[in-house]
């Protein structure tokens, strides 16, 4: 025979064979584990809580100031006016008729609000172009009114009736804020959920040259430093916060960050998490709701895509039923069977073990019907198979097939996960993974496009 003939026909039928694998591949795309790390991090709506001493109207009248908001007094400080007459404010609109330059330093800071402003603009919270609006007429008045101060003091006892001119002093040091919410008086064990209906506690702010009655609120003053934020109680926190421990907090409002102490409140209608600063007060002074990130620890593991876990359904056997026999040393039961002539005999079945927990092991439901019973080695004892589970994992392609394997996923976010590491049963760095897992099914043949 020609030798020529065999070796010809090995290579047609190796050709042969390599074309069908190939024809039974999925080209799909993969991923290779890598340790990495996963900020878990936290945004919430906070309500901001300070020591804020309200100053009520002693008379009724037309009101004027002479401050800066956001701005720091002294005990004593001239803050405002309140005209009964309205001879003042006629006189003030004459001298502003005639006088409306402002400086360079004047025109700066307007400039750096409008700036302010637009960095911490967002859609969802239009409301707060009104308070943009009223602070800033608010800031344009009083750089106006502090160049009438002179006029005031200038004033001859003639111009202005008697008794009609009270003027308003500051009754303690601190930060000069030109609205109020009806809110300066809660304190931390007195939040419940009505706190943070925002649209029931809107400012109320009084422009120059407005009519106001006796009592009724003008301005407020911020007396402390020492402030803090306090959100709804999320469950999953429970391992991450506590009593006495500090949390970076980065506001989204500017990006700044700071350091807040924990606090777990239990108030009337759940509990609360109050985070106290020391700083950074007079930044969001005017704010009562604050847009805050909360910074954990990043979380170091097997750092996997979303778009990767599968969760697959198991047979969950007792683990006393696992034993090892066949023609190798594999895992595997013993399962009953009948020959043909009726009479009851075993066999023994391979089975891959993809996880062990609370003594059971999860096995292929390709493996067992339900209802096959097995024994137990060295006993008389049976199980019928029936109970199922599921495990969360990814496919695994490292064996050029897509393999179940079992992860621990430890933290999420929209878009990945880490995953515990050094597990059995479980994934190891650089093991290539099918990236999306609903493009396969378990034990089909792949081919990854990243090789």
């Amino acid at each position: 025979m020609n030798l020529g003939i065999p070796v010809f026909g090995f290579i047609f039928v190796y050709i042969i064979i390599m074309v069908v694998m190939a024809s039974r591949k999925t080209t799909i795309a993969g991923y290779e584990v890598q340790l990495g790390t996963l900020a878990k991090n936290t945004t919430a709506r906070a309500l901001a809580l300070r020591d804020e001493l309200v100053v009520k109207s002693g008379s009724n009248g037309y009101v004027n100031f002479y401050s800066h908001e956001n701005q720091r007094v002294s005990n004593g400080a001239l803050v405002y006016s309140v005209d009964e007459s309205g001879t003042l404010s006629e006189i003030l609109k004459s001298k502003q008729a005639m006088h409306t330059d402002l400086n360079d330093d004047d025109l700066q800071e307007i400039k750096n609000e409008i700036v302010d402003y637009r960095k911490t603009y967002r859609d969802n919270l239009f409301s707060s172009v009104y308070d943009f609006k009223y602070s800033l007429n608010g800031t344009i008045s009083r750089i106006s009114n502090e160049n009438l101060l002179s006029t005031l003091n200038s004033l001859s006892g003639n111009m202005i009736p008697d008794n009609s001119l009270d003027l308003g002093y500051a009754p303690d040091s601190g930060i000069v804020i030109f609205s109020t919410d009806g809110m300066e008086d809660l304190s931390p064990g007195t939040v419940d959920a009505a706190a943070f209906d925002e649209e029931k506690h809107e400012k109320t702010a009084h422009s120059d040259n407005s009519l106001v009655s006796a009592g009724e609120d003008l301005y407020k003053i911020i007396t402390g430093e020492k402030w803090g934020i306090i959100m709804k109680w999320d469950d999953t926190w429970e391992e991450q916060f506590k009593d006495g421990d500090y949390i970076n907090v980065r506001f989204l409002k500017n990006g700044n960050t700071s350091w807040g102490q924990e606090s777990i409140l239990n108030n009337s209608d759940g509990r609360y998490l109050l985070l106290t600063f020391t700083n950074s007060m007079i930044t969001f002074a005017s704010d009562r709701y604050i847009d805050v990130e909360l910074l954990t620890n990043d979380k170091a593991g097997l750092k996997i895509p979303n778009s990767s876990i599968v969760n697959m359904q198991f047979y969950t056997i007792p683990e006393d039923y696992l034993t090892r026999g066949g023609n190798s040393d594999s895992d595997g039961f013993i399962r009953e069977a009948y020959l043909e002539d009726g009479t009851k005999s075993t066999e023994f079945v391979d089975a891959k073990v993809y996880d062990k927990e609370d003594n059971l092991v999860y096995i292929d439901t390709a493996v067992f019907n339900p209802g096959d019973v097995i024994v137990k080695p060295d006993s008389s004892e049976t199980y019928t198979v029936s109970q199922k589970a599921s495990l969360t994992g990814v496919y695994n392609m490292n064996n050029g097939f897509a393999d179940f394997t079992k992860i621990n996923v430890l933290y999420s976010n929209k878009e990945y996960s880490i995953v515990e590491s050094g597990t059995n049963y479980g994934l190891r760095v650089y093991d290539h993974i099918v990236l999306d897992s609903s493009s396969v099914r378990d034990d089909d043949f792949v081919f990854d496009t990243n090789l």
